[in-house]
């Protein structure tokens, strides 16, 4: 127990912890974890707890899923890191080989990272770089939405919008065009923006049928498909944002299938790896690789690289993950579940702090009434965790995303916990 007390003492002490007020942090005791079963995490303390977000997204079949804990072990007997700077490594070439055999038709070029935020900004790079090698040096402008989010990286900060995250940053960071408005408006927004200045853009950054960190705004039905067809018509490179949506999360392997949609580039990270370890990826064309092929001397070479890109544990763990979706048949078993949660969900509508329920797979967000600075999400949250379960807000909306392995049973638990959260923080 003394040895418990230490590591909260030193937590305090040494960690600056992401997206937190670390002066709240310093009044609470930490909640630290020590291990990890199926959707479920135990603390330090003995306490267990349903992981309600999937470990902040990533996780997918579960904590310490046999398949995939043997293929990072078996790895480690052979090798654990090499560089892909001049050299490969038989991971990542049959990790590429297996992405571009589930990604939407006409990616075929894999470029490795670490994480969503480098994912996306790799795309931008390219995306750039490629009217500057073919010489279309006009088309510099890179077009966002005004209230995305594409990660923390300053390149990924420049198409972001969300004031709370991103202002204190504006005067660091490269120009970009904003779509302010958002669904339909959005598109019509891009449409005539194209028409005008389709000669002077490089590419459209876009989080497909689900806007994340926004607060799990949801694109309506056929709007990816039209912006699909706007980029292509005006000759603009389409990067679509799959860090979140992808491997499963909307009930399809990639949001982009529920639109027969292929991008240009497809970003992907998260769940990539089952939520075990670090790893990114950012899928191309080959147009756009060709776009990149000249004699050294001309300097269009991609110049751009990871000290840890395509690590072999992390892309051994990524095949044992796309291994998992194959042999469970995952996304088959999902459907039923997504079908039960939907009719669950409509129960917070008893609830008069609920303004809206938004749902797209197991991708939910639960908005309440109040004023932000009232912290609602947040207290909702902690007080959550007497029932046994972590989730985190995103401002005043609640965000339910548990792993794909979770059952009906589970999913009771989940919601009657979230229910009876919200109803008690309101009472308060």
């Amino acid at each position: 127990m003394q040895k418990h007390h230490s590591l909260k003492q030193w937590d305090k002490q040494y960690v600056w912890h992401p997206f937190t007020q670390m002066k709240d942090w310093d009044r609470q005791e930490p909640l630290v974890i020590d291990s990890a079963d199926g959707i479920y995490l135990k603390s330090i303390d003995g306490d267990v707890y349903m992981d309600g977000v999937s470990s902040l997204w990533v996780n997918v079949h579960g904590h310490r899923h046999p398949k995939i804990d043997t293929a990072i072990k078996k790895q480690i007997d052979k090798i654990s890191h090499s560089t892909l700077l001049g050299l490969a490594n038989m991971p990542s070439i049959e990790l590429a080989k297996r992405l571009v055999e589930i990604a939407p038709k006409g990616l075929s070029k894999v470029f490795y990272s670490d994480n969503g935020s480098t994912a996306v900004e790799i795309a931008i790079k390219m995306a750039y770089q490629y009217w500057q090698n073919i010489g279309q040096t006009k088309k510099t402008s890179i077009v966002h939405l005004s209230n995305s989010y594409h990660g923390d990286t300053l390149g990924s900060v420049s198409v972001g919008g969300i004031d709370l995250f991103h202002k204190v940053y504006r005067k660091l960071i490269f120009k970009t065009i904003a779509l302010k408005a958002h669904g339909w408006p959005a598109v019509d927004e891009l449409e005539q923006l194209l028409k005008k200045k389709s000669d002077k853009i490089a590419g459209l950054v876009v989080e497909p049928l689900v806007q994340g960190a926004a607060g799990m705004l949801m694109w309506p039905h056929g709007a990816l498909k039209k912006i699909r067809a706007l980029t292509k018509k005006y000759n603009v490179l389409l990067i679509v944002d799959e860090v979140a949506t992808g491997f499963g999360r909307t009930g399809k392997m990639f949001a982009c299938e529920h639109e027969g949609v292929s991008p240009d580039f497809l970003c992907l990270a998260k769940g990539i790896t089952g939520g075990y370890l670090p790893l990114a990826a950012t899928l191309t064309t080959q147009k756009v690789f060709d776009g990149f092929l000249f004699d050294y001397k001309e300097y269009k070479t991609f110049f751009h690289g990871h000290t840890y890109t395509g690590n072999p544990l992390a892309c051994a763990a990524a095949l044992a993950n796309l291994d998992i979706f194959q042999k469970e048949r995952t996304l088959e078993k999902l459907d039923p579940k997504i079908n039960y949660l939907a009719k669950k969900l409509k129960m917070f509508y008893n609830l008069g702090s609920v303004a809206e329920v938004r749902q797209r797979g197991f991708m939910i967000g639960i908005e309440l009434k109040g004023l932000p600075e009232h912290r609602l999400g947040a207290r909702v949250c902690e007080r959550i965790r007497q029932y046994g379960v972590i989730l985190r807000p995103l401002g005043n909306v609640v965000v339910l995303m548990p792993p794909l392995s979770i059952s009906t049973k589970e999913i009771d638990f989940l919601v009657q916990a979230t229910y009876r959260s919200i109803e008690e923080t309101y009472e308060k």
